[in-house]
């Protein structure tokens, strides 16, 4: 298959998984995930343990756009939209980094079958949405040690990281993956 690596033994063929989801069924998924989503992103008002959950708000977005291309598109934009209502703070951080790694790893996983491939796309979406925050709207969401002014270092450093973040994510989704599709086609 064009474009495909032969590392294909990482990801899970998204066909299988879904093809038996009717439109309707594919929807409703989408639109429980964006809750998902947008609850979990939510509890990073709670200070401490709210951190780690918000985390996991990539998670649903994943999963959706794994799901199909146009059903985490909207999750994303639904997540948006009910942050709104739930946790206005969260706006300029969700669409930037959490909800911009999961569209962009499950886009991925759409296109290509090799983790190194997949892991580069979301590592570099999220390092431009974490730059976009940083030095375009001049948002702090590294907290105060990150100056202002854009630095070379500081990039390729959130860089780096990203890679290492987006790479975490690509190996918990296939867990994740497969055992919601176990759970789906268990045999009793």
């Amino acid at each position: 298959m064009k474009g495909r690596g032969d590392n294909s033994h990482y990801c899970l063929k998204n066909q299988s998984m879904t093809k038996k989801y009717s439109n309707t069924t594919k929807l409703v998924l989408g639109s429980i995930f964006a809750a998902i989503a947008a609850i979990l992103q939510s509890a990073g008002v709670l200070v401490g343990f709210g951190y780690a959950l918000s985390i996991f708000a990539t998670l649903p977005i994943l999963l959706s756009t794994r799901m199909s291309l146009r059903i985490g598109v909207m999750s994303y934009f639904l997540t948006i939209l009910l942050l709104s209502i739930l946790q206005p703070s969260e706006l300029l951080i969700f669409p930037f980094t959490t909800g911009l790694l999961g569209v962009s790893l499950g886009t991925a996983f759409q296109w290509w079958r090799n983790w190194m491939l997949i892991t580069l796309f979301g590592g570099l979406a999220l390092t431009m949405g974490i730059l976009f925050l940083l030095y375009v709207l001049r948002f702090p969401i590294l907290g105060p040690t990150v100056p202002p002014t854009f630095n070379i270092g500081t990039a390729f450093f959130i860089l780096i990281l990203t890679l290492l973040y987006s790479w975490i994510w690509i190996g918990l989704s296939q867990k994740v993956s497969r055992l919601l599709y176990w759970f789906r086609y268990k045999k009793d």
